[in-house]
């Protein structure tokens, strides 16, 4: 089973991209390295609830 989540930049809070993910294989939070327009730097992004 997919979800739709949001990615927030641990930074400075944004919510900049937003992907699906797979709850089966994925159970914890996901964390990716993108491209934040705010922070103009590669940073972590978290999925938000």
């Amino acid at each position: 089973m997919k979800k739709k989540v949001a990615l927030a930049c641990t930074i400075c809070g944004t919510r900049n991209y937003s992907t699906n993910k797979n709850m089966v294989t994925v159970p914890d939070r996901l964390e990716l390295k993108k491209f934040c327009k705010n922070c103009n730097t590669q940073t972590i992004h978290r999925e938000t609830k």
